[in-house]
């Protein structure tokens, strides 16, 4: 490359550090404000000043990589996604302020030196279901979010602990009949709102995923797995996307934070932990779809049973959680380029 750079984007400003390897001159600015059209402008500037040279930059994976990237490709630039945790840790003990323009700078080096560690950049449909997909698992949680305070509320004024789901006619007819204090009436009251409109926006974006699902060829091979349904299966394809850049399905396992860490010395061992680094829409398809182990007409029912014993009964269902993203990672794998694929048609009436 004749041009190699590096990009730290903030919502203010995106602060650039590139170098141009032939003569060892660098360059370093600021792009103000940090928006799609002024750093398309410095894009147009930058080709124009060094039109008959190849580029190269590097930014990282972190919140508003995508317009960035997009940016870059439309320039022609190479662009390089870094994966954020790791090229932190290739700075080595901190032994200097940080600021924009080193972090800019270190993007920078490690790309001269062919050291970054990359993410994978997904095509624009996978780019947009993860999207969605996020979304409604954000929007999801919120939903128990307010189902959690009614059930505070309730233990806090000393009402009896309800076994009915509290959501369905016979629950709310209870919440009713409760004698509660104003304030906690009204927490109650909005919470329920809260969880009803929740719902109504939840309902096309799942109707949406689902179509995906039955659309797409990845997805549609992930389903064939037991316990993979239609929104699990948009959740394992989105956040595990091109399977290929993972030498091995142990790595797909870290890649989603299921893994256990492990800290010892000498003679001593800590128990370890799952190291949570990584995508929490993928730890929750793939333990959800690993509870459905506990059936018998599941395959892993007795491999379940056996860690059931052992090791409780979330930690079994971890257990098969592991082993689905295995199989996860081996099916788009083996599918190659087809996995990968725009759905044929996505229509919430398909």
């Amino acid at each position: 490359m004749d041009i190699v750079g590096g990009f730290d984007v903030h919502r203010k400003q995106i602060t650039f550090d590139y170098v141009e390897t032939d003569t060892g001159e660098s360059h370093r600015g600021e792009i103000r404000p940090a928006d799609r059209e002024n750093l398309r402008e410095w894009l147009e500037e930058f080709t124009e000043r060094f039109a008959e040279q190849q580029a190269a930059f590097a930014v990282e994976a972190t919140t508003g990589w995508r317009y960035v990237v997009e940016e870059l490709q439309r320039a022609g630039i190479e662009a390089n996604l870094a994966e954020p945790a790791d090229s932190r840790a290739l700075q080595g003990r901190k032994k200097r302020a940080k600021t924009d323009r080193i972090d800019a700078k270190h993007l920078r080096d490690l790309l001269v030196i062919d050291r970054l560690p990359e993410s994978w950049v997904p095509p624009e449909h996978v780019q947009e279901i993860r999207t969605l997909m996020r979304m409604r698992h954000s929007m999801v949680e919120e939903r128990s979010a307010h189902l959690q305070r009614i059930h505070a509320q309730l233990f806090h004024n000393g009402c009896p602990k309800q076994e009915r789901d509290l959501l369905s006619v016979e629950g709310r007819q209870c919440l009713r009949n409760l004698n509660l204090p104003g304030a906690a009436r009204r927490v109650v009251e909005v919470c329920l709102k809260m969880i009803e409109h929740i719902n109504e926006e939840l309902e096309p974006i799942e109707a949406e995923l689902r179509a995906y699902a039955r659309a797409q060829s990845g997805c549609r091979a992930l389903r064939e797995h037991y316990g993979v349904g239609e929104l699990t299966s948009v959740a394992l394809f989105s956040e595990l996307g091109d399977t290929r850049r993972f030498s091995s399905s142990r790595k797909a396992v870290r890649f989603a934070g299921l893994d256990v860490t492990v800290h010892s010395s000498d003679e001593k061992r800590a128990a370890g932990k799952l190291s949570r680094q990584g995508s929490p829409v993928l730890r929750w398809a793939a333990y959800e779809a690993a509870k459905g182990a506990y059936r018998k007409s599941s395959p892993d029912h007795e491999y379940y049973l056996q860690n059931r014993e052992r090791i409780g009964t979330n930690r079994a269902a971890l257990s098969i959680a592991r082993k689905l993203i295995r199989r996860a990672h081996h099916t788009l794998r083996e599918l190659g380029e087809e996995a990968m694929s725009e759905p044929v048609v996505v229509s919430s009436s398909a």
